[in-house]
């Protein structure tokens, strides 16, 4: 699913040691999606100097498209890449006498991300109607919640990584100030051959949540750390399925140093140029006309303590009963699987980062003899490198945690060398359906059992590489890894470079006591 693209306005000026944030972005391109954001950004001068770079402060608005079956007001299905206008209620047209019927599973998605969040649970909040223009907007205005949205008073942690190596990582917090319902659009398609647009309702009244973030973040990159971490949350919490893409702060960048202003202005993401494009200019909070919603009442939710004592549990929404069952979130995971496996804080994100991995990961860990903290960089260094080699998901990966952890299982028994655990990997990659061992012995590839025939090699290698051996007889010992190497290409890989530097090692002594290096 596409996404929306992030857009902002600049200004210069100090607020209590800050920049002065712009206003929110209202939708920008609106094709299938399950994220869009809009960003509040604000520009200020680094020093005082109107030559001094730029320091961005960035809020944002984010949509999330909710995972349910059926639309928001409506029983629409809610289904991706529907035939057009195929899930259309009489609602979803907005036609005369049509009601909305509030969906339980939207509310329930918002509770359980305010909960996540850190939020404060309002057990009454309000739909209001905010007025605007789109073609594919049938209503003229959306249902929203302006007034009192469902959650409040929120925050989110996410951690950055500061050096290009992802071996330093500072955790900092954005607030969150509120998480409020509302129904989407539908979706504009431009014809530009026939200078026409056909409107297509299927996505008009999905359910969205709006996740609006105070301007806390000071970089695009501290933006795009927390709305990752927003989008494993979501994830994890199955509230929504949290794709998305963002753009736009180098542009209003060079806008200003050019001597121009920023608008106030909505602006779509054209995906072939790879920038966005101005689409309309925005409107004040005046011009949205916002008034109560009055075909729906106020949305009341309970906790254990409010809850009458004779009400149906399947009518009401009990705040408490949806916390209790929170599944463990990103930043808990990442910290049982440092806990757990010994591996490094950074390994924990790059497991978390891809969907399926961190699962992987723990099953390949469970199947094989190798300790977790060498599976880890065959997981990330190996599998993870040929995945994204080929634009596959970890679903999608023709290498099951099984197979890894069998071949894996070869190389800790000292049956074959690193090597050529790696040529059987690539095998393994073809997904012709044969197993390790099948591979090792079609290619020959176990370790040489021989010992004697492994320290011919060896003298053979040092008879060959006198200055090498002079070399290291004068104490340079790093050389040796030349011969390791030179030993390990006579056998193709076939001999384990431990032993083979034990051997050459003991050859090497033997050597000097027969011939003293003058």
């Amino acid at each position: 699913m596409a996404a929306r693209a992030c857009g902002g306005a600049w200004r210069r000026g100090w607020q209590r040691g800050r920049g002065v944030p712009g206003p929110a972005l209202s939708p920008l391109p609106r094709g299938q999606r399950a994220v869009a954001c809009n960003a509040r950004v604000g520009a200020v001068p680094a020093g005082k100097s109107g030559l001094a770079p730029w320091v961005p402060v960035v809020g944002l608005e984010i949509h999330a498209q909710i995972s349910s079956n059926s639309k928001l007001f409506s029983g629409s299905q809610v289904q991706f890449a529907a035939p057009p206008n195929s899930l259309v209620s009489f609602f979803d047209a907005s036609l005369p006498g049509t009601l909305p019927v509030l969906n339980r599973r939207c509310v329930e998605a918002a509770v359980m991300t305010g909960l996540a969040l850190k939020c404060s649970i309002n057990k009454k909040s309000l739909f209001d109607r905010k007025h605007y223009f789109y073609a594919d907007l049938p209503a003229g205005y959306q249902i929203t919640q302006q007034r009192v949205p469902i959650a409040v008073n929120g925050s989110l942690s996410y951690s950055l990584c500061i050096d290009s190596k992802m071996s330093q990582m500072v955790t900092k917090t954005v607030r969150i100030k509120q998480i409020q319902l509302e129904q989407d659009s539908g979706k504009s398609l431009h014809d530009d051959t026939r200078s026409q647009t056909l409107v297509d309702l299927n996505r008009a009244g999905v359910g969205l949540m709006e996740v609006v973030m105070e301007p806390d973040m000071c970089c695009g990159e501290e933006a795009a750390a927390a709305v990752r971490e927003l989008q494993l949350i979501l994830q994890t919490l199955g509230s929504s399925q949290a794709v998305m893409a963002d753009y736009e702060i180098q542009r209003q960048i060079e806008e200003l140093e050019n001597g121009g202003t920023i608008l106030n202005e909505t602006r779509a993401f054209d995906s072939k140029l790879g920038c966005t494009v101005p689409m309309r200019d925005k409107e004040g909070k005046q011009d949205y006309r916002f008034m109560p919603e009055p075909n729906l009442p106020p949305l009341i939710l309970y906790d254990a303590k409010s809850l009458p004592a004779n009400m149906n549990h399947q009518q009401v929404i009990n705040i408490d009963w949806i916390h209790e069952r929170l599944p463990d979130l990103p930043s808990v995971k990442r910290e049982k699987l440092v806990e757990q496996y010994g591996i490094l804080p950074e390994h924990s994100f790059a497991l978390l980062n891809e969907d399926g991995l961190a699962e992987f990961y723990e099953n390949v860990v469970k199947q094989t003899q190798m300790k977790p903290k060498r599976v880890i960089g065959w997981v990330l260094n190996n599998l993870l490198s040929y995945l994204k080699q080929h634009s596959l998901t970890v679903k999608e990966s023709p290498v099951s945690s099984f197979l890894l952890a069998d071949l894996l299982n070869l190389l800790e028994k000292k049956e074959i060398s690193s090597t050529a655990a790696k040529q059987v990997l690539a095998e393994l990659w073809k997904g012709e359906g044969k197993t390790p061992l099948e591979i090792v012995k079609e290619q020959k590839l176990q370790l040489l059992q021989d010992q004697k025939e492994l320290e011919q090699i060896c003298q053979a290698v040092i008879d060959r590489q006198e200055n090498e051996v002079m070399v290291i007889k004068a104490g340079n010992l790093k050389v040796l890894n030349k011969l390791i190497g030179l030993v390990q290409r006579e056998t193709q890989g076939r001999s384990n470079p431990v032993l083979v530097k034990q051997l050459l090692e003991k050859k090497l002594e033997v050597a000097t006591r027969e011939k003293p290096h003058k």
